[in-house]
């Protein structure tokens, strides 16, 4: 068995066959200088000083020596043949297997703007960038975050907490619109500004300011904003290129069925890079979080021992944002209506996207053990009545039940 990506989904794949009972030859190839690690901490407790670099590992270091499994670091897959089952790395060396799982994962989007490679401009995607943020954060009074999705909205929280004068810049009338919506989104939008982030947003960066090193960010609004350091969080891009020149279906990504099979024989594809088809919504879907990584490595690696079984978890997904802590779970790029529970305000409530009365995604925020309900009302599609839904007397349970 080759796994191609040693991020999260190719850590979960490997233990999986072990587990599973497979004791033939394992070979887990990754371009990083680490062996596995878990993202998610990188823009919260681990930038914030709270976690240590050690808690960010999936494995123990002695897991993959225990378990036989070759761990290839700071390696790239150049090439792969897949008539002939065969991954070419960059060392020269061909390796032939019998099954093959891509977990590539994404890049950081860079910014195509003068100056975006001054010294001061930051990316956060890798445990080394981490370690590079963290330090510059040490030192800096001014911080620019560039980007008010996920991560973007994540290190401005971040950064504030460690007490910096933070300006999150964004394209949108609120934080996380994309996803959430105006009608959501505006809860984030205070939640920043209750904590002193500035929030410039309806605008995008014109230029990135500074000789050597930032000093400065201009927005397309005419604004200047002073910074020693800017953070640049404006999505990510999938590693396609291996699959794409191997001739595997590219459609948003690597093209898979329900069992995360890609269109080559014997190759399958997880985590980020994963298109792959949702029997409950009846698409494609590729989702960049942490617990589809996790949860498709382990399916991809039971179907690379023959178990035949679907990918159908509900897309699920967390953050920490100063006093927020929310969970998502569903999908949904588009809605026709937004009914709430609790109180906004308090930032204490339940969010529910529907489209043609039917819950497609739904999120609480600073309320806890609700998304397993919220996951089986998604997986119900039932109708429901938005009356009931925002009623936080009627439990989540008697819709989707319902009762």
């Amino acid at each position: 068995m080759v796994i191609v990506g040693a991020g999260l989904a190719g850590a979960h794949a490997v233990e999986t066959l072990r587990d599973e009972g497979f004791d033939g030859r394992i070979v887990l190839v990754g371009a990083e200088p680490e062996r596995p690690y878990e993202r998610p901490p990188l823009s919260k407790a681990y930038l914030q000083g709270t976690a240590e670099r050690d808690d960010a590992f999936v494995h123990p270091e002695e897991f993959y020596d225990d378990h036989d499994i070759e761990l290839r670091t700071s390696t790239r897959a150049t090439a792969l043949a897949p008539d002939d089952r065969l991954v070419v790395l960059d060392d020269g060396e061909r390796l032939h297997y019998d099954r093959l799982l891509l977990a590539t994962g994404a890049e950081p989007r860079r910014l195509a703007v003068p100056g975006a490679e001054l010294a001061g401009v930051h990316l956060l995607r890798t445990l080394d960038d981490a370690d590079r943020l963290r330090a510059a954060l040490d030192q800096a009074t001014k911080v620019v975050v560039i980007g008010s999705g996920w991560i973007g909205s994540e290190v401005a929280a971040s950064a504030r907490t460690l007490g910096k004068d933070v300006t999150l810049v964004g394209r949108d009338d609120v934080p996380l619109a994309r996803v959430l919506g105006s009608e959501v989104g505006v809860v984030f939008r205070q939640l920043h500004a209750d904590h002193g982030v500035h929030l410039a947003m309806n605008t995008e960066v014109d230029a990135i300011q500074g000789t050597t090193t930032v000093d400065a960010v201009r927005t397309s609004d005419g604004r200047t904003f002073a910074a020693d350091l800017v953070v640049v969080g404006v999505g990510a891009v999938p590693r396609l290129e291996l699959a794409g020149e191997a001739g595997l279906t590219i459609n948003g990504g690597v093209a898979t069925d329900e069992s995360l099979h890609t269109s080559a024989n014997w190759v399958y594809a997880a985590g980020d890079i994963a298109a792959a088809w949702h029997p409950h919504f009846g698409a494609r879907l590729r989702v960049e979080h942490w617990a589809n990584a996790g949860h498709q490595g382990r399916t991809a690696a039971r179907n690379m021992l023959g178990a035949g079984v679907s990918y159908d978890r509900i897309p699920y997904f967390f953050s920490d944002q100063l006093d927020l802590g929310m969970e998502y779970s569903g999908h949904a790029p588009r809605w026709d209506q937004v009914v709430v529970r609790g109180d906004t305000e308090r930032r204490e409530f339940v969010a529910f996207w529907l489209r043609e009365g039917r819950v497609v995604a739904g999120m609480n925020v600073n309320v806890w053990h609700l998304a397993d309900p919220v996951q089986a009302l998604i997986r119900s599609g039932r109708q429901v009545d938005p009356t009931r839904l925002a009623d936080p007397d009627v439990p989540i349970k008697a819709l989707h039940d319902g009762a």
